[in-house]
């Protein structure tokens, strides 16, 4: 990738590790071209940000990454190593460089990024996607400028930075969707389409309790199932259908899709809820994660937006008897979705960029 003509400035963008930590600054990395802004991005060497970046005119830069772990690891010891190397690497970068603010969208690649900013007196803006706050974001607050959060109500302890909330940013693409476009696409027949999504990777125990719960249903659904890379049975049958992934036309599958079976992951919330979508939500267990999938759930169910089951409690059976009550609360919900507040992510992110470059 190449870097575009000069105009305003450089902006360097930090995240990666995952692509939840990519997706969602991408629609504020092109708002910030189109203002004439020369992008350059920081990430790990792994490939993954570079490619999610696609054909952007911007400069990538791969760092050194250590994982940050909440657990005693024989590998913190390489990994203290890893990220001392990357934050020599930042400053050098950021150095050369010389961004007028740098944006961090977390995950652990971030960190040394935005000390390294801070010893340089460059400006950070930094934003969390969940209701709570994850290791990075927590670990790298004392040298932020500006916190930006998704949720109203994320608690951010002793920070005494300029907090704002702004919501998550949702591909502008995803708001023009087609369902009968979409419907047409995936051959979706006549029946309600149930869309099953357990995130970029997939759910395995997600994949394995629809599958077992196809003879039920396919009494009610057409069944769309994004499994995730290399995770397709084969199963295949009438009214039942595996991607691995869905790149075009996911738009216009969302817009078609009756309900949504989901994870909980604040990217993939924020999308159904902008887009009012009736939603059975199955986070990611305590045992495998954090909490943070359960807390944003949690926050959805309270607010009357999601129904959820938590992963613990999924089986075929369960899983039917959620969706028939969703069915069967379809109203309430769909009432509680369209008071949900709209935020212009996109410009409220921007703006407070600029405002401090």
């Amino acid at each position: 990738m190449t870097e575009q003509p000069h105009s305003l400035g450089a902006i360097a963008v930090v995240g990666g590790g995952s692509a939840g930590h990519v997706v969602p600054a991408l629609p504020v990395i092109d708002a910030l071209l189109n203002r004439q802004w020369q992008i350059h991005f920081i990430g790990t060497r792994s490939g993954l940000e570079e490619r999610l970046l696609g054909g952007r005119q911007i400069t990538f830069h791969g760092i050194a990454a250590g994982k940050l772990r909440r657990y005693l690891a024989w590998q913190n010891i390489t990994d203290i190593a890893r990220i001392v190397w990357a934050l020599l690497e930042s400053l050098w970068l950021l150095r050369r460089i010389q961004p007028k603010v740098l944006f961090s969208k977390g995950g652990f690649v971030s960190l040394p990024p935005v000390v390294a900013a801070w010893l340089l007196r460059i400006p950070v803006v930094a934003h969390e996607s969940d209701l709570t706050p994850g290791l990075a974001n927590r670990l790298a607050a004392p040298f932020v400028k500006t916190f930006c959060t998704s949720f109203a109500d994320t608690g951010l302890g002793r920070f005494r930075g300029r907090v704002k909330h702004t919501g998550t940013p949702i591909r502008p693409e995803l708001l023009v969707g087609d369902g009968a476009k979409g419907r047409d696409t995936f051959a979706a027949g006549n029946k309600a389409i149930l869309l099953v999504t357990g995130g970029s990777l997939g759910a395995d125990k997600l994949n394995q309790v629809v599958r077992e719960a196809l003879p039920e249903l396919l009494q009610q659904y057409t069944v769309l199932h994004i499994c995730g890379p290399g995770k397709v049975s084969g199963a295949a049958q009438p009214g039942y259908m595996e991607f691995e992934y869905v790149a075009e036309g996911w738009a216009d599958l969302l817009d078609a899709a009756e309900v949504v079976l989901s994870r909980a992951g604040a990217n993939a919330l924020f999308e159904l809820l902008t887009l009012g979508k009736l939603n059975l939500l199955v986070p990611l267990s305590a045992a495998a994660s954090r909490g943070d999938q359960i807390a944003n759930a949690a926050y959805a169910e309270q607010q009357g937006y999601s129904q959820v089951l938590q992963e613990c409690d999924l089986n075929p059976q369960s899983l039917c008897q959620a969706l028939q009550r969703l069915r069967e609360d379809r109203q309430s919900y769909m009432s509680k979705l369209a008071q949900f507040q709209r935020l212009p992510t996109i410009d409220l992110l921007v703006d407070e960029i600029e405002s401090l470059a």
